[in-house]
């Protein structure tokens, strides 16, 4: 089964499950929902698109860093002539003295993520292209997180998902330690009596803009013991780490 592995990272990312418009929540890692969408989005595909071939694929997260959960506390509409108060869904507006409307937006700070996409070709083949050369900005669950890294980071595997316990980990290494522990999400029991971590909401069936609709998932979730030398750094250390890793599958 061919895979890729993607990398998330950046000062901010959101993964919304289950918010409302007034409180904007996001997942402790990217949702299969947000992986899609950005499969969908490099591809060039409209929101009533077809998603059957991207929700066949299996995805794989491993939590390089947790990041830092960030409230963003936002004001729409305050202090508006009536004519531009918000609007109600039957068309009127708001009063001036009651136009405020209060959100909360949560985010990760700081967090990274490596991803394993495994399927069967040609839809890996196609997703790897779209990676290269994207049709549509990509972002990290909303438009005001671009990444801060490659998005592709590793292509033509064989067992994408296995490669995730050697691949470099986007963090420090810790002081005086041999191994590191790493979380990795999976779609289905990766071994028999894995319990079931979460139930998420966030299997896209259709993003149409007027007929958004999702099917509810379960979420398992292992930690896996890794050699502390995966541990790649930040910033300009984890780029040569990631220069030097794609070095050595380069064929001779």
């Amino acid at each position: 089964m061919p895979g890729i592995l993607i990398h998330l990272s950046g000062p901010l990312m959101s993964f919304g499950e289950h918010g409302e418009f007034t409180e904007r929540d996001t997942h402790t890692r990217p949702t299969r929902s947000a992986l899609i969408g950005l499969l969908a989005a490099a591809d060039g595909r409209h929101r009533g698109a077809d998603l059957a071939d991207l929700r066949a694929l299996r995805y794989t997260v491993r939590t390089d860093r947790p990041g830092t959960r960030l409230v963003d506390f936002h004001t729409i509409g305050g202090g508006l002539p009536l004519h531009q108060a918000v609007p109600r869904a039957d068309g009127t507006r708001k009063p001036e003295n009651k136009a405020t409307v209060v959100t909360h937006r949560h985010y990760l700070a700081d967090a990274a993520f490596t991803v394993a996409i495994d399927g069967t070709d040609p839809t890996v083949s196609q997703a790897t292209a779209a990676l290269r050369a994207p049709r549509w900005p990509l972002y990290l669950g909303r438009r005001s997180c671009p990444p801060g890294s490659p998005l592709l980071v590793a292509t033509g595997l064989d067992d994408a998902a296995a490669a995730l316990t050697s691949f470099p980990i986007h963090r420090q290494r810790p002081y005086r330690t041999d191994t590191v522990t790493v979380d990795l999400a999976h779609a289905t029991p990766p071994t028999s009596g894995t319990p079931a971590r979460n139930r998420l909401a966030d299997n896209p069936v259709t993003f149409d803009e007027h007929h958004r609709a999702w099917d509810v998932r379960t979420e398992y979730v292992t930690t896996a013991t890794l050699p502390a030398n995966l541990c790649a750094g930040l910033g300009t250390d984890w780029l040569n780490a990631l220069a030097r890793h794609r070095a050595q599958e380069t064929p001779a």
